[in-house]
């Protein structure tokens, strides 16, 4: 929205600082700025997107071999992708929605892998009671 000052000559133009009433556009997510400055290249100015992105395809490599070791190396790479979104002021293609958005389901997503990594059969490291109850009504 442009407001015009009045009382200057030629009707000088400022930008309004109010929200329009009809939004045409979506506005950039919170930290969805270049991470670093627009003279390097572009894997170089979003290099939280990278690095996450990296994590998760070692994660899917070592999976090939390890399950739970590929799975616990995604849950460590959703999780730091969280930590960058609440730390760092720009993070470029990793910031989708308020920095909040992000930061809760990156961490969610990377617990539940983590909590399905740690109870997968066999030897599983960790056991909830209830789980078998319930997958045991669901099922059958």
């Amino acid at each position: 929205m442009v407001a015009v000052k009045r009382g200057t000559p030629g009707g000088t133009r400022t930008r309004s600082r109010r929200f329009p009433v009809l939004t045409r556009d979506t506005a950039r997510p919170e930290g969805g700025g270049r991470a670093m400055s627009g003279e390097h290249a572009a894997p170089y100015r979003q290099w939280p997107l990278l690095a996450v992105c990296v994590g998760v395809l070692v994660g899917l490599l070592v999976t090939i071999g390890q399950f739970r070791a590929g799975t616990l190396i995604i849950a460590a790479a959703l999780l730091a992708g969280a930590g960058m979104r609440w730390w760092l002021p720009e993070v470029g293609m990793l910031a989708v929605r308020s920095r909040y958005t992000d930061v809760v389901t990156y961490g969610v997503l990377g617990v539940a892998i983590a909590l399905l990594a740690m109870m997968a059969q066999p030897g599983p490291w960790i056991t909830i009671p209830f789980l078998g109850r319930a997958v045991h009504f669901s099922v059958g």
